[in-house]
């Protein structure tokens, strides 16, 4: 093992395999084909559309029981939490990211290191919810992340040596990145984290080759876009069109509404989706409107950042319900016409499809148990119908410096909150890993101040069932039906997975690795992998064998926002693998 300067550690004999095995650049064709293609995965999402969908039938209900670890690997060091990053895998080789900005490149036949790059962070960053990272992208021959400090990082892809390095925002103002990010006609697109300290959220595209900015677009009305061409700066437009439209005086200024989560991206209407997190401060008294374009989600051009539509799922949001999650593309098949549509589930527990044309709101219903700080949606716009006293009282009107204390469900981390669902185009179901939770939620007073929380809200958050917190949902998008459900003891926050031969993937907290029948929502198989699954699965054939891999160990927001659902997890172990399965080939039938 050999190290440099840059905080590498290559391994000799591994990296020449690599080298020697026949690798060739990730291109665009490359990515945009990556849903159809079963022998890597070359995007986050495992296609562009975020379906997480694999077409790959070896694996399926009649073997699955059969599915066997092959390796694991450890990450290693005292970094061991909140391992949240969906693996790729190109030409032999796997590319992860681990909590605190590693990277890691994986031998996929051995499971042994190539290749480590750990970034150098300063000690102020400021990461709300966990020193998480989700994922690289892959392009030419380069391996790109987000780091805590908010820079994009290019590493070479055989070697892990730092080929360009670009500062997205001031980590000293509260910015992060923690999304894996999204390449598109050559483009780097990326979002930010903050909004719990009074950021503005934007989404920002690079040249995957030379780290050049492209353009910029903020999230928050008000705030100037701008492209970049030819070294110079041009101003694309006011987000909104102008400021203080749904915002009081200068609020807007430091709006949040942070594109934390990443986005998504539809060819056929050549758009990206991307979702945007909470107004800030909390306190909403202090900014009475809807906050555009806070909670919401965006359909942004690709070539220019310009907004084509959005759609604001919580307007005013009160109860930090953000809108980041993510907003997956498919074909949405009634009355003997196809739409092309979208859907997402909200942290606020309701589950929207709209028009992904348009954004034109097509239907929405709940898929968590119960809401209370709405009575539901304007059946043709979407709009929520607020219940009376459901939002947090207003401080300035309390002697005792506190607004009154309202009980809301679902709590601030959501129905669902990052965890990505799937969607099976066979079954026509999203697979949801959802939470039952309520909170007591009370609004303080706030001023803004650089770096610090900007919240103006006190909550404690409960479990709403003795018995269980995380559900895992089919949800029929047509209907709104729930098709089935498995109830699991602590909160489900590892994103899922579906193939064509009939299996919804899966991890929990308590450490499995779950396997279930897409139709039926009957548990097959599980495997615990000794720490929790906060990772997302995926899955891809070598040498005409089938493989499965997700990441393990426990962190993320739970443990350090989840109140009195903190107790419930309390005595789960920390780690950092990647375990890697498969179906041998004496164990194929066919489906």
């Amino acid at each position: 093992m050999r190290s440099n300067k840059f905080g590498i550690r290559i391994a000799a004999s591994a990296l020449a395999l690599a080298v020697s095995c026949g690798a060739h650049a990730v291109t665009d064709e490359d990515i945009l084909k990556d849903a159809e293609t079963t022998d890597d995965i070359v995007s986050y999402g495992m296609g562009l559309q975020g379906q997480r969908f694999s077409p790959l039938t070896d694996l399926n209900t009649d073997n699955v029981k059969h599915l066997q670890p092959v390796w694991g690997f450890a990450f290693g060091g005292e970094k061991m939490r909140g391992q949240e990053s969906q693996p790729m895998i190109k030409d032999g080789v796997m590319y992860v990211t681990a909590s605190y900005s590693r990277v890691y490149a994986i031998d996929v036949k051995t499971g042994e290191e190539i290749w480590q790059y750990d970034a150098r962070l300063p000690d102020g960053i400021m990461p709300c919810c966990d020193v998480v990272n989700r994922g690289v992208a892959l392009y030419n021959d380069k391996v790109i992340f987000g780091t805590l400090d908010a820079k994009l990082v290019a590493l070479n892809k055989d070697t892990g040596k730092p080929m360009w390095i670009k500062k997205v925002a001031d980590y000293q103002a509260g910015y992060a990145i923690t999304a894996a990010p999204l390449i598109v006609k050559g483009k780097v697109i990326t979002g930010v984290s903050g909004g719990e300290f009074g950021i503005v959220g934007k989404v920002e595209a690079y040249d995957a080759n030379t780290g050049d900015l492209m353009w910029t677009r903020p999230t928050v009305e008000g705030h100037m876009g701008y492209v970049y061409k030819d070294g110079k700066k041009i101003e694309s437009g006011i987000s909104g069109g102008k400021a203080g439209q749904t915002w009081p005086g200068d609020m807007w200024k430091n709006g949040g509404a942070a594109t934390w989560l990443g986005g998504t991206y539809d060819e056929e209407t050549d758009s990206l989706f991307f979702g945007t997190g909470n107004p800030a401060p909390w306190n909403s008294h202090l900014r009475p409107g809807d906050n555009l374009f806070s909670s919401s989600r965006l359909a942004i051009d690709p070539d220019d950042g310009s907004i084509k539509w959005h759609f604001q799922t919580t307007p005013h949001d009160g109860w930090d319900y953000d809108g980041v999650n993510e907003l997956i593309s498919f074909d949405l098949k009634e009355n003997g016409k196809t739409i092309k549509a979208a859907a997402t589930a909200d942290r606020n527990g309701f589950f929207y499809v709209l028009n992904r044309e348009n954004g034109d709101f097509i239907r929405g219903f709940p898929f968590v148990d119960k809401i209370t700080w709405a009575e539901g949606l304007d059946p043709e716009t979407g709009r929520p119908i607020f219940a009376e006293n459901g939002r947090p009282g207003d401080p300035s009107n309390s002697e005792a410096g506190k607004g009154e204390t309202v009980v809301a469900q679902p709590a601030f981390l959501g129905g669902k909150n990052w965890m990505p669902m799937a969607y099976n185009p066979q079954t026509e179901l999203f697979y949801v890993p959802s939470n039952e939770w309520s909170m007591d939620i009370w609004n303080e007073p706030v001023s803004y101040k650089k770096g610090a929380a900007f919240l103006g809200a006190g909550f404690t958050i409960k479990p709403a069932n003795e018995d269980y917190i995380g559900v895992l949902r089919a949800m029929d998008p047509k209907t709104g039906e729930e098709v089935w459900r498995y109830e699991n003891p602590a909160p489900l926050w590892g994103g899922v997975m579906t193939t064509a031969g009939d299996l919804v993937f899966t991890g929990t907290p308590e450490g499995y690795l779950k396997a279930f029948d897409a139709k039926t929502g009957e548990e097959l198989y599980k495997f615990n992998t000794g720490s929790g699954v906060v990772g997302t699965p995926v899955t891809w054939t070598m040498d005409g064998e089938q493989y499965v891999s997700v990441l393990s160990g426990w962190g993320g927001a739970v443990p350090l926002w989840g109140g009195e659902v903190a107790k419930v997890v309390k005595d789960f172990n920390q780690g950092g693998m990647v375990w890697t399965f498969k179906l041998p080939k004496d164990r194929v039938a066919a489906k």
